[in-house]
């Protein structure tokens, strides 16, 4: 396992792929760990220098007081690259990860070669959505992260596939029931009080944004609205749910591959 040291903890992030390819930062979703991206990693190693990391919180890395802020998470990112001399990297990342890549697109475009969004949007729910959750998260504990968890399969998949791939379903939503309740708890706080749609003009770098059909947690209107709001963005969706590179698997990722390889 390898971690760069924070100052206030260390980030547990894996590097796979050919050493001299561009490197490709993947970021995960709120309440799952870098093994979100496996079904990507052996496309996505044919092209690229892959980093995946565990967003503080999340996973093997720091977890420390909430509550969060996506620019701590984007700042996060950032001290990342520097910590493996990584001057420029594309960037990818779902629904929390996704509000990271618009961040970081808004503040440190300069570190970015493209980005990709995928099942996010510029403003993600309201407190009345998150507050009740943070506060049953932090008063109950384990117990509160194993009921997201049996939740999280309608979210996360639609039912069509999670009744035909439930082993993949439980893996996934496994992690939700590993996640440290109060790394997650500071983390619902960052995507509460993230709100980016007045600044998506700020984003210059290559953008591709992808959005699942049968989202509820993100709809599609809100890649819209991302895409509308940035020149140049490329749009795709798939059948999917909250978590599309899982559900699309070959497609979510032949799409990426195709976008942060052409000229």
């Amino acid at each position: 396992m390898a971690f760069v040291q924070l100052a206030e903890g260390e980030l547990h992030y894996q590097l796979d792929g050919p050493q001299d390819a561009p490197v490709l930062v993947l970021s995960n979703s709120l309440g799952t760990d870098l093994h979100m991206w496996d079904a990507q990693m052996a496309a996505f190693t044919e092209h690229f220098r892959v980093l995946r990391f565990d967003t503080r919180g999340h996973g093997k890395s720091l977890v420390t007081p909430g509550p969060y802020s996506i620019e701590q998470l984007g700042h996060d990112v950032l001290a990342l690259l520097d910590a493996l001399n990584i001057e420029r990297a594309h960037f990818c990342g779902l629904s929390m990860g996704g509000l990271i890549g618009q961040w970081l697109g808004i503040n440190a475009g300069d570190r970015l070669l493209k980005l990709v969004v995928c099942n996010t949007a510029a403003k993600i729910g309201d407190p009345s959505v998150w507050n009740p959750r943070i506060e049953t998260v932090l008063r109950d504990g384990a117990a509160a992260m194993v009921a997201l968890r049996d939740a999280s399969i309608a979210r996360w998949f639609t039912p069509d596939f999670a009744s035909a791939n439930p082993a993949v379903a439980s893996r996934i939503t496994d992690m939700l029931a590993a996640t440290s309740p109060e790394g997650y708890a500071a983390n619902c706080a960052a995507v509460r009080d993230a709100d980016f749609r007045d600044q998506l003009g700020s984003i210059k770098v290559p953008l591709l944004v992808i959005a699942g059909s049968g989202d509820a947690v993100t709809p599609p209107a809100g890649s819209h609205f991302i895409q509308e709001h940035v020149a140049g963005a490329e749009y795709a969706e798939f059948h999917a749910a909250h978590l599309s590179n899982v559900q699309a698997g070959a497609a979510f990722s032949e799409r990426v591959v195709a976008f942060l390889s052409a000229r």
